[in-house]
């Protein structure tokens, strides 16, 4: 049986089931769906069961949304970045000329989007994404990294044409120096996080990523309904998406959403208990290289500061076990393959379970039937196989 232990727990004091307006376009969803599912080689991402994890745990059922597939970029993130470079081409193109529906694989919208420069800050895998929406079509790109951002990881960003720039210090200080050149330069910048100035990228970035949800629902149809949800959050762009998709479809009888965290950067922890957002600082370097953030994103904050309803923070040294667990037992169906980043939301579901105080707070027991979300797989293949003992095609094909 896994055994892993959690650093903190604390209830959110303004949790609300009472569904708030949301930061986000009133067509946006319908708007993704047509942009997305448009995309050669879309396909939604398998939905696995984890039976043998829900009987050790003693719960219901445990559904594992498995992002890793996702047009083989490894990550949710194609479903934000990419749709947002689609947004910001489409809204250019709309002003130059006219065209409220422009089609952005013409050969005018190629010659146009050839002339924009698209710019993010990335821990890797929002990189990626938006390298690979600008080489879709066909715009220039700057992805800005902090030291931490592995090789690996910069070289996958770097295969669809970006050019890489580090940045001393954080990866807060990245987001900011890519904000600040892109105002500059007259460049579109695309972040995954809002702080209040800078809100339509980050809004369509964020509209995106409820697509994971919006497909779970559908490959849920004739299921018992959720009670739970584990979602991993650094400025928390996912999280507040999927919360917020729930939300939609099961109105105050949402599951009771639970907000994971490592220890060392839990600014939601920190956010959601003082009422308002707070920026950690010193080491936040992380594992879970995803979720290695300061500062909670504005536009999540309005669903998740009356949307979350518990706060857990994880030790770094959950990561490998966890890793080695999926790798070695997978769903039942398949193998299941999971990076640092995108074990975490389990290892916040295994962590609370296996302990009895937790539980009883959050209300776990037989009857729990849980959604977690894989948000990537082996996106540093050498640290995938340096942790697992084997590669990521090595553990499929067992």
């Amino acid at each position: 049986m896994i055994k892993i232990g959690m650093k903190r727990l604390a209830k959110n004091p303004n949790a609300a089931r009472t569904l708030p307006p949301l930061p986000f376009e009133q067509d946006g969803l319908d708007t993704a769906r047509k942009v997305v599912r448009s995309w050669a080689g879309y396909a939604p991402t398998p939905l696995c069961s984890l039976s043998d994890l829900a009987a050790e745990l003693d719960v219901g059922a445990i559904y594992f949304k498995d992002e890793s597939p996702r047009f083989g970029l490894g990550s949710f993130k194609p479903l934000g970045g990419a749709f947002a470079v689609s947004r910001a081409l489409s809204r250019a193109l709309t002003e130059e000329t006219g065209n409220e529906d422009p089609d952005l694989f013409s050969d005018k919208a190629r010659a146009f989007a050839a002339k924009m420069t698209i710019t993010a800050a990335t821990d890797g895998n929002h990189g990626r994404s938006v390298a690979w929406g600008a080489r879709m079509y066909g715009c220039r790109c700057v992805i800005y990294v902090c030291a931490s951002v592995s090789q690996k990881r910069r070289d996958a960003i770097a295969a669809y044409g970006a050019e890489i720039r580090e940045v001393d210090g954080s990866f807060d200080d990245a987001v900011r120096k890519a904000g600040e050149t892109a105002a500059s330069e007259g460049w579109h910048v695309i972040p995954d996080t809002s702080d209040g100035e800078t809100v339509v990228a980050p809004r369509d970035v964020t509209q995106g990523y409820m697509l994971v949800v919006d497909e779970a629902l559908e490959q849920l149809k004739g299921e018992r309904p959720i009670t739970h949800i584990f979602l991993q959050a650094g400025v928390g762009g996912m999280a507040s998406a999927s919360a917020a998709r729930f939300w939609q479809a099961y109105g105050e009888n949402r599951p009771v959403t639970v907000i994971v965290e490592p220890d060392q950067c839990a600014c939601w922890y920190e956010s959601l208990l003082a009422g308002e957002p707070v920026a950690v600082t010193g080491e936040t370097d992380s594992a879970m290289a995803g979720l290695a953030c300061g500062e909670v994103s504005l536009i999540a904050w309005d669903v998740l500061k009356t949307g979350a309803d518990h706060m857990v923070t994880l030790g770094d040294e959950v990561v490998e076990p966890m890793m080695r667990y999926l790798a070695q037992k997978g769903g039942d169906a398949r193998p299941v393959i999971a990076g640092e980043t995108g074990i975490s939301g389990l290892a916040g579901l295994v962590a609370t379970a296996s302990n009895p105080d937790a539980r009883k707070a959050l209300g776990l027991g037989p009857d729990s039937r849980i959604f977690v979300i894989n948000s990537e797989g082996d996106t540093d293949p050498e640290a995938y196989c340096r942790i697992v003992g084997k590669s990521a095609e090595e553990v499929l094909s067992q």
